[in-house]
């Protein structure tokens, strides 16, 4: 991890980064501005959780469409991973390989977890929505899959 994050708020401008995705080219956050972008952070491909999170977002893309914004899923999982995970479900947006840990230091989302007893480092699935301008709208910690999506429309028409 190169940097770490300082606590983000709304307001604050998005750090960039750039990362490799499975569009095939490195992407750029900065690159986006002018759209609004859905920065999403999710602890693994094809696992339950992050599974129903990812249908979610792919079922709702013509609502994210409409808003003119992109969505961007981002773990730490390789692109070969991330490859499968995608022809799995077809998923239909972006999702950007992290295995570095840059953005999740950058955003914050590379904590210190605790399961059955057990204290571990993971991601905190955690969702950014960057303005057009380059500044966080809206972040969500400590995200629940379920009906997320719907959150996140809401917070990008607010």
């Amino acid at each position: 991890m190169k940097q770490t994050s300082r606590d983000l708020r709304d307001g604050d401008q998005a750090p960039d980064f750039e990362l490799p995705s499975s569009s095939g080219t490195p992407l750029r956050l900065s690159s986006l501005r002018g759209k609004q972008v859905v920065l999403y952070f999710y602890p693994k491909d094809d696992t339950p959780g992050c599974t129903l999170e990812a249908c979610s977002f792919r079922d709702s893309m013509p609502k994210f469409d409409g808003l003119d914004a992109v969505v961007l899923g981002v773990s730490k999982d390789s692109i070969e991973s991330h490859s499968k995970f995608i022809d799995k479900y077809s998923l239909n947006f972006v999702l950007l390989s992290d295995e570095g840990l840059e953005a999740h230091g950058l955003y914050g989302t590379w904590k210190a977890k605790m399961n059955y007893g057990k204290k571990y480092m993971g991601t905190e699935r955690s969702t950014f929505i960057i303005g057009a301008d380059g500044k966080i709208k809206k972040i969500f910690r400590k995200v629940s899959p379920q009906g997320h999506e719907a959150e996140v429309l809401a917070a990008l028409r607010a």
